[in-house]
């Protein structure tokens, strides 16, 4: 019985550390705002710059898009517009070109089951981005969000990415918006767990 409480003391002790280590970083990580620990509130915003000679258009690049050149152009309230480059002509992004960007830029994205319009007011909590997309829904259960201006991919997520997002909002204690690792609930037991970690191991010392 002695040799197996010495045992039981130092298996406690190598499953503590790791456990003590985890719940120090975690509160270290958790206790600014993410925003602040990059630096994003130091960057001063500056309001879009309109082009000389248009008081709406922000940006103009040109590029290959599967082939054909097109132009984007971006105005100042984020909106976004294609056109055929040389010819000019308005290219808008409808159901039949989401599904062939799905299908010819997504590993069987071919197999649509449905095909879904948000607005850039009401995105999706999976998006994550206020941009008007198609979301290509997949028969495996993937969505393929492709941008309504630019006919470009926005994200994909597939089943496994949705389960590791309701995980990820259980680990930080943000179900709602699931971005939030800096509030008070997860701060708070985070501390508490710490605390009763280290009670602990002092009584059992």
């Amino acid at each position: 019985m002695a040799r197996f409480a010495r045992w039981h003391i130092w298996l406690g002790w190598l499953i503590a550390v790791p456990l003590l280590l985890w719940m120090l970083s975690g509160i270290a990580m958790v206790a600014r705002p993410i925003e602040e620990v990059r630096g994003e509130h130091l960057r001063i915003k500056l309001p879009p710059q309109p082009l000389p000679g248009n008081s709406q258009v922000v940006e103009i690049r040109s590029f290959v898009q599967r082939g054909r050149p097109v132009t984007l152009v971006t105005r100042a309230d984020g909106s976004l517009q294609r056109y055929a480059t040389g010819t000019g002509a308005p290219l808008n992004v409808d159901v039949a070109e989401a599904r062939a960007i799905a299908a010819s830029d997504i590993r069987g994205g071919d197999q649509v089951d449905a095909v879904r319009a948000f607005s850039a007011r009401t995105p999706p909590l999976e998006l994550r981005k206020p941009v008007a997309t198609w979301q290509v829904s997949l028969v495996d259960g993937t969505h393929v969000y492709i941008n309504r201006g630019s006919g470009e991919i926005e994200a994909v997520r597939t089943r496994w990415w949705r389960f590791y997002d309701v995980m990820w909002g259980l680990h930080i204690m943000d179900l709602q918006t699931r971005e939030d690792a800096h509030n008070p609930f997860v701060v708070l037991f985070a501390l508490i767990a710490l605390i009763g970690g280290l009670c602990c191991k002092n009584r059992e010392a």
